[in-house]
Formats: C-alpha cells, sequence, structure tokens
C-alpha cells in the first residue's frame, strides 16, 4: 500500500496549531510534520491548503435505533451520518429493543455493526434492577461502558433499586456512564403541571418538570456512590450550571469520576421553545441561557470534560404530536462539529478546545485503543474541516434517516470535506463510500 499524504493543511492536535503534512501507511498514521514534505511520494495526496486537519470526532454517545426501531434509524443509516460530520467512532446506547441487558444480546448489536457500519463503532451493556451477574461478566477491554439510567428510560431499564445501584457501583469491573434526572421529582413535578394545565402542557414547560434540581439531585447521587466504592464513574449529558460543581478541573486523565455535555445544550436556551417546540424536547430538558453559559464556560475551566451528542432520532410524525405525547430525543450527529466549530467561530472556545473535547477527551477517558489522536502509530482516524465553506442545514442536506434536524436553517461556516478511517477515505466532498465498514473499538484497560 503506497499511503497517502494530507499536505498543507492546518493540522490541530493535543493543543497546537501548524501548517504542516500527515502522510499515512497501512492504515496507520506513518508522520507528521511542519511545513512541505520533503520526500519522494507515490500515492495519493490531498491538499488541505486552507483547510483544518484533526483527528476523527468520538462521539460517547449516540442512540441508532438498531435492532427494534429501525423506522426512526438504524446503525447504517445513522453511521453514515456521523462520517459525513466528521465522526470516525461512536459508542451506542443499550435502549433498543430488545434492550441490550445480556452479553449475547449485546453481541447481536456488534453482529450488525460489522455488516453495515460505517464508522468504528461500541455498544453499552444495559443494567437493569436484575442483571448485575451479566455486569460483572464484562470484558472491559472489549466493551464501552455500563450504561445506567438514574431517571425515566425505555423498557426495563430505570435502575431504581437501592442495593442494585450499590452492587452495580461496587462490582461494575468497567466505567458506569449514567443518565441523571431524579424521578420523583419529575413525577411530582408532572403532576402539578397536569393538575394546572391538562393536556394544555407546553414543550416551554419542559425544563421546569424535568428541572435543575431533578438533575442535580440525581447527579449528586451517582458521584457519592462512585466516591463511596471508588467507580469509574461518567455523567452523560450534564444540563446545568449546579451540577459543574460536582466536579473538579483537574487533568482528565487523573479522574475517575467525569462528565459530558451535549451539544444542544451547549447552543439552545429554554427560549429557544418558543420557535423549536418539540424538536429541541430532550431529557434532560434544555435549560435557561445562564446555564448553557456556566456549560460553555466549564469546557475551556476543564470542569466539562467531553463534549458528546445523544443522537436520537424520531420521526417528523413522532415530533408534531401534542408535548405530552412526543418523544425526547433528535438527531445530531451529521452537524455536532459544524456547530462547535460555529461556537469556536464566535469565541466561546477555541479550535484547539473543539479538538480536546471531541476526540482526545473521549479516546482518554475510554482508553480507547490507539485512536482520538494524530500521533505516529495511531489508526489514521481523520476529519478534514474547511472553516470557510459556508452552508446551510436543509432537507436536501440532512442524511439522518428521520429526515429532520433542529439545525435546519443554520447556517454553519465549516464544512467537513473528507473523513478518513483506518486510513481509508471513506466521506469526500458529499459522497461516502458504500462498502467501507468500521471497525470494533478495542480499549486498554
Amino acid at each position: 500500500m503506497s499511503g497517502m499524504l494530507i499536505e498543507g493543511g492546518r493540522i490541530v492536535n493535543e493543543g497546537r496549531s501548524f501548517t504542516g503534512w500527515l502522510l499515512v501507511r497501512d492504515g496507520r498514521i506513518a508522520g507528521m510534520g511542519e511545513g512541505a514534505y520533503r520526500e519522494p511520494f507515490d500515492g495519493r495526496r490531498i491538499d488541505a491548503a486552507g483547510r483544518i486537519v484533526m483527528p476523527g470526532v468520538i462521539d460517547d454517545q449516540v442512540h441508532f435505533r438498531e435492532p427494534g426501531m429501525t423506522y426512526k434509524g438504524d446503525i447504517r443509516s445513522e453511521s453514515a451520518a456521523a462520517v459525513a460530520g466528521g465522526v470516525t467512532s461512536y459508542m451506542e446506547m443499550p435502549n433498543t429493543k430488545p434492550a441490550a441487558t445480556t452479553l449475547d444480546l449485546l453481541e447481536q448489536k456488534y453482529e450488525i455493526a460489522a455488516r453495515s457500519s460505517a464508522a468504528n463503532y461500541s455498544f453499552y451493556l444495559g443494567a437493569t434492577n436484575d442483571n448485575l451477574r451479566e455486569i460483572t461478566r464484562l470484558d472491559s477491554r472489549a466493551v464501552c461502558g455500563v450504561k445506567l439510567f438514574m431517571g425515566s428510560s425505555t423498557g426495563n431499564m430505570l435502575v431504581d433499586d437501592e442495593r442494585t445501584l450499590a452492587a452495580i457501583f461496587a462490582e461494575s469491573p468497567t466505567l458506569i456512564a449514567t443518565h441523571c434526572e431524579d424521578e420523583a421529582t419529575i413525577r411530582a413535578n408532572m403532576a402539578l403541571y397536569k393538575e394546572k394545565y391538562g393536556d394544555a402542557v407546553t414543550p416551554a414547560m419542559h425544563p421546569l418538570i424535568r428541572s435543575a434540581e431533578a438533575c442535580y439531585r440525581s447527579s449528586a447521587k451517582a458521584v457519592g456512590l462512585a466516591d463511596r466504592y471508588g467507580s469509574h464513574l461518567h455523567v452523560l449529558h450534564l444540563s446545568t450550571a449546579r451540577e459543574l460543581a460536582l466536579f473538579d478541573s483537574k487533568p482528565l486523565a487523573d479522574k475517575k469520576i467525569t462528565n459530558e455535555v451535549c451539544v444542544h445544550h451547549l447552543w439552545f436556551s429554554d427560549a429557544d421553545y418558543a420557535r423549536k417546540g418539540n424538536f429541541i424536547k430532550w431529557n434532560p430538558a434544555i435549560k435557561t441561557a445562564a446555564d448553557r453559559d456556566a456549560l460553555r464556560a466549564g469546557l475551556v475551566s476543564g470542569r466539562v470534560d467531553v463534549v458528546a451528542t445523544d443522537h436520537a432520532p424520531h420521526t417528523l410524525e413522532e415530533k408534531r404530536q401534542p408535548f405530552l405525547q412526543a418523544p425526547s430525543g433528535g438527531p445530531l450527529v451529521q452537524h455536532s462539529l459544524a456547530a462547535m466549530m460555529e461556537l469556536a467561530g464566535q469565541g466561546v472556545l477555541t479550535v484547539e478546545q473543539v479538538v480536546g473535547k471531541m476526540c482526545h477527551a473521549p479516546a482518554v477517558r475510554f482508553a480507547v485503543r490507539e485512536r482520538g489522536f494524530l500521533r505516529q502509530g495511531y489508526h489514521a482516524d481523520i476529519a478534514i474541516v474547511d472553516p470557510a465553506a459556508p452552508w446551510t442545514v436543509a432537507k436536501e442536506n440532512i442524511r439522518y434517516k428521520c429526515g429532520w434536524s433542529p439545525f435546519e436553517g443554520e447556517r454553519f461556516a465549516a464544512r467537513v470535506t473528507h473523513t478518513i478511517i483506518g486510513g481509508h477515505v471513506v466521506y469526500e466532498n458529499g459522497e461516502i463510500d458504500p462498502d467501507f465498514r468500521g471497525v470494533r473499538l478495542e480499549f486498554d484497560r
């Protein structure tokens, strides 16, 4: 294999940024340097002048809906959308139908991905009140983690038995990723709003029902359990300023308790319910502009560890239902990097910090083997972004199976031009290689 040379781009990696070249051979990064490449080369050359060359994004929280809900999305459709957005690896959640709460069901999802995924993949095992034995049998080198719902969820996945919770934190052989919302608080709030408004509850009431207090109580409980048992805990999709106080800003590699913030909580605020309605209905809910701004500040201070999406497609018909019937969640993987680059352009954070939170941090937190960085010998998972190629999100360029995006009508300055996985150009200027398949992620634990 003669390899590939990416030259003339602005290489952004490990807090540095320089104009230079990157050499790929046999699916791995063979070298990288500043200035022009001076050696003979007879392989494919990619002119990246004026563009950003960065590691591919690793999204640690997606819902691709397969098996059981493939009318919303499937591993093929949503992984292809991810690749078009510069995402080279993803970690997918267990609340499918059936839910991946046994090792056999988990392996069935890996088999589907091996046949159909356009990107690299891993899948969480779902925790329940009665599957502790399955959790303790996990191979931490082969599975990204255990997903623990400490708030409302699909099927039999709300873990509300106190003894089971303690046992999971004490005995899980791998990272525990939690959805934290206090169920009792949410139910009490919902009862109050339904008593007052009946069926006329609106999307603007969503962050008052699934309140900041509900989030803090549950996140604090999870952190307390992790402290008690010495667990590796990753609190998913923080949505409030108050929750940030539960975490510190020391280097990520030194932390056992970490967090993630999703793009929608960094972009929207409760003022946007008036125009977006159910299309920005997520759990946890999007909250105030002050919460959003605190989460943004946390990116810079180091209190926010990872940026992901919680990509969770539903059909237009489902989202157009009245608020109380409309499901929570929305599609994001195609647009997450473009949105974060837009925040960088607004001065919220730097491009180096975008790369740090979306590429390096998930690789470090999950101990992903030889991915997430541009380093010699690492797998050549690379995104190339043109920072000055404006485009508008519209139905004709949305790749999600559900056919819509909460960013529809948004104009982004940056566009992903190439996504390279394992040294293969999988996405280039709007076209996806239909024959390429990603591989199962491995973890150094």
